[in-house]
């Protein structure tokens, strides 16, 4: 059920970009906006749904495979979106997209993290599937389970190790270079996902685990905003 749920939404979300293609293509900043909040929307709530598979056995086998799995997918049906703040600030930085139409990006990405956690609490609220059961009354499930000083330097060593990649297979085949962004980030989940989650991506983790940013905001905005961005910075004075 919850893989039926996951493939309804990248369909749904996939109908919902052609169209907005279609009937958008004059209107540039809508479109754009729109097209970030539906690519980012598809990756934050399937990865809701994916979390709540991370205990299903043989664990973490299950779990790592379709974290790969959906990775390419993701990647397969969402080219041209960024669905990543830090990934944003590349083209800004470096003057390939004006800070308005950059910060429009960013608001869509938030904008899609919010909807799609109201989305999945609406569909766990249904239960349609045994995961979904008590998922609503979790609360904080705090995926930080180090310091919050090593939490802090694994999501910046995440983000950089992604973002360096990110920029050097830039030339490599499409069809090669999503299994290989598939493939890193399984492993840096294998790596750190038991003790941060290795998201890396500040509109992710917001919607992955609002109620902690509720309860501790200055902690997880520091592990989950500011460390991933700092990460992209580096990169960019690297480069």
């Amino acid at each position: 059920t919850s893989l039926l749920l996951m493939a309804g939404i990248v369909v749904m979300v996939g109908l919902c970009r052609r169209l907005t293609r279609r009937r958008l293509r004059t209107r540039q900043r809508l479109c754009t906006f729109l097209l970030e909040m539906f690519s980012t929307f598809q990756i934050c709530a399937c990865t809701n749904e994916l979390c709540l598979l991370g205990n299903v056995e043989p664990k973490p086998h299950t779990a790592l495979t379709l974290t790969y799995g959906f990775t390419v997918l993701h990647g397969l049906t969402l080219p041209g979106s960024t669905c990543n703040p830090c990934g944003t600030l590349q083209p800004m930085w470096g003057g390939g997209t004006s800070v308005r139409m950059g910060g429009l990006k960013i608001a869509a990405q938030f904008v899609a993290a919010v909807l799609a956690r109201v989305f999945m609490h609406f569909i766990w609220s249904l239960e349609m599937a045994e995961p979904h059961s008590g998922a609503l009354s979790q609360g904080c499930t705090n995926p930080i389970q180090t310091t919050e000083m090593q939490a802090f330097c694994i999501e910046l060593l995440f983000s950089v190790v992604f973002q360096l990649t990110i920029l050097r297979v830039e030339s490599v085949n499409p069809k090669y270079k999503v299994h290989l962004i598939a493939l890193l980030i399984t492993m840096l989940v294998y790596a750190g996902g038991n003790l941060t989650g290795a998201i890396f991506n500040p509109a992710l983790a917001f919607s992955l685990h609002a109620n902690c940013f509720y309860d501790r905001f200055l902690n997880y905005s520091l592990v989950y905003w500011i460390a991933p961005s700092l990460g992209k910075f580096f990169i960019l004075h690297l480069i």
